[in-house]
């Protein structure tokens, strides 16, 4: 029996990912859950394990192709023996080929998730006795989301990208590269080869100060960054961002961190403050339910889990590992998960469920010495916290006068003020705030 192996979703946000290795062979036998290739996407660097158990008949994409999510990757055939490949009939073949053009290029956007003859049926049929149309060639050479970004950018003709995907396809970073390279503005305003004028969707730069010099050189911004700058700008024009700020004293964090850091360490579990800011984070999200919320449409749903995802910090990314049902963790529990779940980002072994689901970021960057920052809302939550470097401040006593010298760290909420009021938004943090200042 042949069983289809699908490009996972490696986060709410990612709507692609690209092969960087094939980690089995045709005709290798592969056990359930066992690594069967490598993907990149702007969430994760990640090996992916087979759903199935069987053997590796078809290889649907190829090392540095980038493709939808939920798109037939690979085949497998769970009755064959090792080194056996079984030949797929040609109409089967057919199929898996067009299987593939039809996830990334359907009109009705439809992804390959099922039966590949559903697929097949929506692919393009060529028009005017076999020749392609321009748009079945735009469509077919392209996904949903790299169409997109060519219409924000005025780009009518995508012919004229080189694409580097599957089968000449253009992928995301060939449309960002282009667009870095700045050829789609000289084309704009100019006639080309279709007779039409494309209408730049944004004004043209002021200044020619930003023309390469002599001394100057491009980089591709490669599939990850290029994916996060997407997200990023996604996310400013979905959400009203607004924000609050407020300065935390941390001496009963540091004194309770004293007091149980060595029984931590005997279990093994490192206790970092970002454990006790998940726990008083995971009290607030459970005392002010709304801001664990999210927006769907013209309805607010109410999230019944609470996932705090934390960002760690790679060499050249950022990945958010989600801590799931963190309200029902001890401090020890989440201090571990919290653990494992970065040791395990740093070094590519996350798994697919371990980037999505959550419904609220903490992003503790105050570890390189900044004293505050400005996060931006990660889709489609409603709110996030950075948290800036805890160091020594003066602080002043509200009842006494008295001056003093203490830890303190400067917490910054963004939240969206479509869903989250700002008084809910200062309350929130206060809670927090209280909930730090009081430990015991």
């Amino acid at each position: 029996m042949r069983s289809e192996v699908v490009m996972p979703q490696m986060g709410e946000s990612v709507t692609e990912g690209t092969v960087t290795a094939w980690l089995k062979e045709i005709g290798d036998v592969v056990e359930r859950d066992e690594p069967l290739f490598e993907i990149t996407t702007d969430k994760v660097d990640a090996e992916v394990p087979s759903p199935i158990a069987g053997v590796l008949v078809e290889r649907l994409a190829k090392v540095g192709d980038t493709v939808e999510i939920n798109t037939v990757v690979a085949v497998l055939d769970t009755e064959a023996k090792a080194g056996e490949v079984p030949a797929a009939a040609p109409e089967s073949a057919a199929k898996a080929a067009a299987s593939t053009v039809a996830s990334t290029g359907a009109a009705s956007g439809a992804r390959t998730s099922g039966a590949t003859a559903t697929a097949l049926a929506e692919a393009p049929t060529p028009s005017r006795g076999g020749v392609p149309s321009r748009e079945e060639l735009r469509r077919t050479r392209s996904t949903p989301l790299v169409r997109r970004i060519a219409q924000e950018h005025g780009i009518a003709d995508l012919s004229q990208i080189d694409g580097s995907g599957l089968s000449g396809r253009v992928t995301k970073a060939d449309i960002m590269a282009f667009i870095e390279s700045g050829a789609h503005e000289r084309a704009q305003g100019t006639n080309g080869s279709t007779g039409r004028i494309a209408q730049p969707s944004r004004p043209a730069p002021a200044s020619p100060g930003l023309a390469p010099g002599e001394r100057d050189h491009f980089e591709p911004m490669g599939p990850q960054r290029a994916a996060i700058a997407e997200h990023m700008i996604r996310s400013r024009a979905t959400s009203a961002h607004a924000h609050t700020i407020h300065e935390i004293d941390f001496s009963a964090v540091f004194a309770a961190r004293k007091r149980m850091k060595a029984e931590f360490e005997e279990r093994g579990v490192k206790l970092t403050f970002t454990a006790f800011m998940v726990k008083a984070v995971a009290d607030a999200l459970r005392a002010f339910p709304v801001v664990n919320a999210s927006l769907d449409g013209d309805q607010l749903l109410y999230r019944g889990d609470i996932n705090v995802g934390v960002a760690v910090a790679l060499e050249a990314s950022l990945i958010v590992p989600v801590v799931r049902n963190v309200d029902e963790l001890s401090l020890l529990g989440i201090a571990r998960s919290i653990n494992d779940l970065a040791e395990r980002a740093r070094t590519k072994r996350l798994k697919p469920d371990e980037v999505r689901g959550g419904t609220f970021t903490l992003s503790n960057h105050g570890i390189f010495g900044p004293e505050f920052g400005v996060p931006i809302i990660n889709q489609p939550q409603t709110a996030i916290i950075s948290t800036g470097a805890i160091k020594k401040r003066v602080v002043v006593d509200q009842k006494t006068d008295a001056i003093m010298v203490r830890p303190t760290a400067i917490f910054c909420m963004s939240f969206d003020h479509r869903t989250i009021d700002g008084a809910t938004a200062d309350k929130f943090l206060a809670h927090i705030r209280q909930t730090l200042e009081g430990w015991e």
